[in-house]
């Protein structure tokens, strides 16, 4: 995306861990990706942003850094979550398995494959289960080698949507068999994912699950990239969809006058739906029900926009980027 010798080793990680309601606690979490085990501030490693949702009891922490150097900070960040959260007494709407729930890499620079991402993935994964005792890890996307099942498949397989999780039955791939204190963790490459949340003014769960229905990838008339799911939040219903990227140009079918935003990964090109266009979709489905849209939330940022910022924050020698934001991004 960038033809600055910064840009193009960049790689991004949205690390969601199962804690949101002790903003100190998270914010512990993000300086240990930026500072080593004697507190000196790490070079070359900067935290983007940090986005809390307390009715989910889930915190995303964007970390950006060269494929180099990103391992260690992320792997430095998910010791230190480990330590402080216990899932023996979470609580949460939102769906989780692990205090560590999810570390997906995503290739921002022109130098860095998914490929890449993978195998820092995979070693990421090894690492954590060898540093801190009892954790255990399933693979995803391009560290799931060779099958590279996506998130939401791997997802499915290991049971993180049931409302009772029963432990005794996952198998992970790396790692013991799972302790309930820290669940497991979610580990893989992809391309970049966007999160988009449409807030519905409704509390009638079903009305937005035949909403999420209809705009999943996976139906007739769904968008392609959007995986969804329907969630009370805030008084209202949330309609959390999970972006992702896929390869190529844009949908030869009709999307109305959406523009879809595209990027490059090593020399390939890839697009994502873009936010506009959820937003409409899912105000359109709702008006069906008689029920308005409330407002639509980015949880992080666009693939561009995190390279452009990271490239910024890093060049500038700010890590704690988060606080340096002039507009919530949400």
């Amino acid at each position: 995306m960038s033809c600055s010798a910064l840009g193009r080793r960049l790689v991004a990680c949205l690390l969601n861990i199962s804690e949101a309601r002790r903003r100190d606690l998270v914010e512990t979490v993000a300086r240990s990706a930026i500072t080593d085990t004697h507190g000196k501030k790490r070079e070359g490693i900067t935290v983007l942003n940090i986005f809390n949702d307390v009715d989910y009891n889930r915190s995303v922490i964007t970390i950006a850094a060269s494929i180099d150097l990103i391992r260690e900070a992320v792997l430095s960040a998910c010791e230190r979550a480990c330590s402080l959260i216990d899932m023996n007494v979470h609580e949460g709407i939102h769906p989780c398995m692990g205090a560590v729930d999810l570390v997906p890499l995503y290739p921002l620079g022109e130098e860095v494959s998914l490929e890449d991402c993978g195998k820092v993935a995979q070693a990421l994964a090894t690492a954590l289960t060898e540093r801190v005792t009892g954790t255990s890890v399933f693979l995803f996307g391009w560290a799931d080698s060779p099958q590279c099942r996506g998130l939401a498949k791997r997802r499915k397989e290991i049971g993180w949507f049931k409302k009772v999780l029963d432990m005794s039955t996952i198998q992970p791939d790396v790692g013991p068999q799972p302790t309930r204190k820290y669940g497991v963790t979610g580990v893989g490459a992809s391309p970049y994912v966007m999160n988009c949340n449409v807030t519905i003014d409704t509390q009638d769960l079903a009305v937005g699950r035949i909403v999420a229905s209809a705009i999943r990838e996976s139906s007739p008339s769904g968008i392609p990239g959007v995986q969804v799911m329907a969630l009370p939040h805030a008084g209202a219903v949330e309609i959390a969809c999970n972006v992702e990227s896929f390869q190529g140009g844009p949908p030869s079918l009709s999307y109305g006058e959406e523009k879809w935003p595209s990027f490059t990964i090593g020399g390939q090109n890839f697009c994502h739906a873009p936010a506009s266009l959820i937003t409409a979709r899912v105000a359109e489905l709702a008006r069906h029900h008689g029920v308005a849209i409330k407002g639509t939330a980015l949880v992080g940022f666009t693939p561009r926009e995190c390279q452009r910022l990271a490239e910024g924050a890093l060049s500038n020698g700010i890590g704690e980027f988060w606080k340096e934001l002039q507009r919530v991004h949400m």
